[in-house]
């Protein structure tokens, strides 16, 4: 009987412009300004990223009272919210917004909104870094619904002045099922100018149904914390993959997800380096499955500028030497 086994590895998947913007960041700060660099909260949710920038000496803080006055810190890919910038001028501290440019798009779509006088739905999960930040930017306007289930305990005291925002990283599907709900409920719900969900959370949500529609397994690299991640698994067994699981790296992956399977599925989430996958794709070939073939859904050529404060340092640093 011939051998069936095969194995698709998604593409898009791994970094996306903002991520290696705020990876590059961290490095570029430490190569100007000499460690340590603090970093508020993770520079992108994936452990492997993390200790890798631990080690060239960034030291990552959960609140700003951890870094010394006058220190250098990076504010995470994920954003913060008006009171984090507040706090870091009131201490001298010497800050570089690493926040991607998809989230400030948001912020500045919350203020706008709020401005007007507009009460905001904000779709997202509670106590994400990304959701923290925005709801910061207009907290007396904005509220959270985390589910489309929650939509009909929502209430707004101006059911004609409503507007929807969402997280960057969601479940693309889910967050048009909630749109679609709430727009039942305000018949007048206000659109952002454009889609919320970044174009990189959508491809590789549209890469992954891809290849799970003949996938017997669908291993998605990412950490527990990376809700893109998280909402890959999802996705893929949504869209037809026998079984799905989520893995920091190769070493997680459990033997016994392989008995049985023929066609395997490999992607990874949008803060993943590829070398990750690469170890994913080497255990699979030490256990008798193929060469991994890729199926390329489309091209991503976005790249996002540097942060200007660190730009100007570098010119000035460039200039010198």
């Amino acid at each position: 009987m011939p051998d069936t086994k095969r194995v698709v590895v998604a593409a898009p998947r791994g970094y996306c412009a903002g991520v290696d913007r705020a990876v590059i960041t961290v490095e570029k700060a430490l190569d100007v300004y000499g460690p340590p660099v603090y970093v508020r909260k993770q520079i992108v949710h994936n452990r492997h990223v993390v200790e890798d920038l631990e080690a060239r000496g960034a030291i990552f803080v959960e609140e700003l009272a951890e870094v010394p006055t006058g220190a250098t810190v990076v504010f995470s890919a994920h954003g913060v919210s008006p009171a984090v910038h507040a706090e870091a001028a009131e201490r001298g501290l010497k800050t570089i917004d690493a926040t991607c440019p998809l989230v400030t798009k948001v912020h500045n779509e919350a203020k706008r909104f709020a401005g007007q006088g507009i009460q905001i739905l904000l779709i997202g999960h509670a106590g994400h870094e990304e959701v923290e930040g925005t709801t910061g930017e207009a907290p007396d306007n904005i509220t959270l619904v985390q589910h489309p289930d929650d939509v009909d305990g929502v209430e707004m005291a101006d059911p004609s002045k409503v507007a929807w925002l969402s997280q960057t990283t969601l479940s693309v599907d889910e967050t048009w099922e909630t749109v679609g709900r709430l727009r039942e409920k305000f018949p007048a719900l206000i659109d952002p100018p454009s889609d919320d969900i970044c174009y990189a959370t959508q491809n590789r949500q549209s890469a992954v149904k891809q290849i799970s529609t003949h996938a017997d397994l669908v291993i998605v690299v990412g950490s527990s914390n990376s809700s893109n991640s998280v909402r890959l698994v999802e996705v893929a067994l949504e869209s037809g993959a026998k079984a799905s699981y989520r893995v920091d790296n190769a070493g997680e992956i459990d033997p016994a997800w392989l008995e049985g399977v023929n066609s395997v599925g490999v992607t990874s989430g949008a803060s993943v380096p590829d070398a990750l996958v690469q170890g994913v794709l080497d255990y699979l070939t030490e256990r008798g499955f193929p060469q991994a073939t890729e199926e390329r859904l489309t091209e991503e050529n976005l790249v996002f500028a540097l942060p200007p404060e660190l730009r100007k340092d570098l010119r000035r640093q460039t200039a010198g030497d």
